[in-house]
């Protein structure tokens, strides 16, 4: 499996060496950035699964570089690293989206420790098996297609922006079809050191290079007879798509400095976030590769183009967070429900899943409200979801989405009954029908 990134924003020439070479040796990748600028570069293409950032940058801070990203990517979990005297700031950030803040000098041991715990929890398995991938209009098409796919060997091609879901749709597939009680095993083409790469994909034996001292069983191998798959395939260099492409040609591999060839029996998933036809026309992205793995495609739409999934999913990632917390439960407040489906909700599904992990753990009382899903204002969300302006459209067009998200706030509350949504919202049954119809709200 690939190691979690986290991007560490970091001035500091000795502290950042010293993190760098301990969270590698845990097995992490880590990616330093030394000033903001760096890190604003580095956020667009790195997807980290944690952001550590000083609050103090040379050029900037910690703060502006956060809320860039949320706005434009979505909440990623991120701890500051702050001394004494910037603490009233931290507590801040943490009320605003950050998830928590450790002070000069810290526990690196704990540290290490609130790092795996984060990595577990936004692991598919941490969501829970039952995870619905999506009732809506829009998704319907894409579970039949999965279904169809998970019956058949043939490679599968998840398209989509990133955060929108296709390693749970890559995991559907592998658990709806024969290769179930088989390894699933993800990896992260982007993110694979290139000088690692090849051990990584094809394992080495004994000796093969210096600092190889034992043998090392690569990804091609652990995935056995179950599903290999290969996020984010558009960033794969160009010599390992080669290797990959004689594979799957031959459907054998060799270890780094062995003579013998081992059979490859996975059946193989690939996703990205990319246009490979234009990378294909601009040869950055081999033509055969891409006709090898294009063969059933799926595109998964972005959450904002299916709002009618929010409801399901809050309460999907909201129950496996209580129970990760020890918690007895959690309910959702209405409020919280409208204030998500008027978010554009940049980051889709991953953002969602951090945004109500982080509500269940910090919130009270067993309820997930509007603040703690947005505690950097709810607000905030609803500008984001116009483009950022306070005015867009006509008043026309702003009443018909609030009644269109009142709809689905109430029927997500009534559990999808159209009579008790039309007695909560206190209109009759056929008004309802008319107005879910013109809104295209499936029922």
């Amino acid at each position: 499996m690939s190691a979690p990134l986290i991007l560490m924003v970091e001035d500091d020439a000795t502290l950042g060496t010293s993190l760098q070479q301990r969270l590698e040796l845990e097995g992490f990748r880590v990616r330093w950035a030394r000033s903001a600028r760096e890190a604003r570069a580095a956020l667009p293409g790195a997807h980290p699964a944690i952001i550590l950032s000083d609050i103090r940058l040379p050029d900037g801070d910690g703060e502006a570089v956060m809320r860039s990203h949320f706005a434009n990517f979505g909440l990623v979990p991120t701890i500051f690293m702050t001394a004494y005297g910037d603490i009233e700031q931290a507590v801040r950030l943490v009320r605003d989206g950050a998830l928590d803040y450790v002070t000069k000098p810290f526990d690196l041991d704990q540290l290490v420790d609130r790092f795996r715990d984060i990595v577990r929890r936004a692991t598919p398995q941490a969501i829970g098996a039952g995870t619905p991938l999506g009732r809506s209009a829009a998704m319907q098409p894409v579970v039949e297609t999965l279904s169809r796919a998970a019956r058949v060997a043939l490679p599968v091609l998840l398209l989509g922006e990133t955060g929108s879901g296709k390693e749970v749709a890559a995991r559907h597939v592998h658990d709806s079809g024969p290769r179930s009680s088989a390894p699933f095993v993800p990896v992260n083409c982007g993110a694979m050191p290139a000088e690692l790469a090849d051990s990584m994909l094809f394992g080495h034996e004994r000796g093969a290079f210096t600092g190889a001292a034992g043998t090392h069983r690569g990804l091609l191998e652990e995935a056995g007879e179950g599903t290999l798959f290969l996020d984010e395939i558009g960033d794969l260099p160009l010599p390992l798509q080669v290797k990959l492409l004689r594979v799957l040609e031959t459907r054998a591999f060799r270890r780094l400095g062995a003579a013998e060839e081992r059979g490859f029996h996975a059946r193989l998933i690939c996703a990205t976030n990319r246009d490979l036809e234009s990378m294909v026309a601009e040869g950055a992205f081999r033509e055969d590769l891409w006709f090898r793995i294009n063969v059933i495609t799926c595109k998964l739409p972005p959450l904002r183009e299916r709002p009618e999934d929010i409801a399901d999913l809050m309460a999907s990632f909201a129950e496996a967070a209580a129970k990760e917390n020890g918690f007895p439960g959690v309910s959702i407040e209405p409020s919280a429900i409208e204030a998500a489906l008027a978010h554009a909700w940049p980051g889709n599904v991953r953002e969602l899943l951090n945004r109500v992990q982080r509500a269940v753990a910090l919130g009270a009382n067993g309820t997930l409200t509007a603040a703690d899903l947005f505690p950097d204002g709810v607000d905030a969300g609803r500008r984001q979801a116009s483009g950022g302006d306070d005015i867009d459209g006509s008043l026309s067009d702003i009443r018909e989405a609030a009644e269109r998200r009142h709809i689905v706030a109430a029927l997500a509350k009534t559990g999808g009954s159209t009579k008790d949504a039309a007695d909560l919202l206190q209109v009759s049954r056929t008004t309802l029908w008319e107005k879910m119809r013109r809104y295209g709200i499936d029922g």
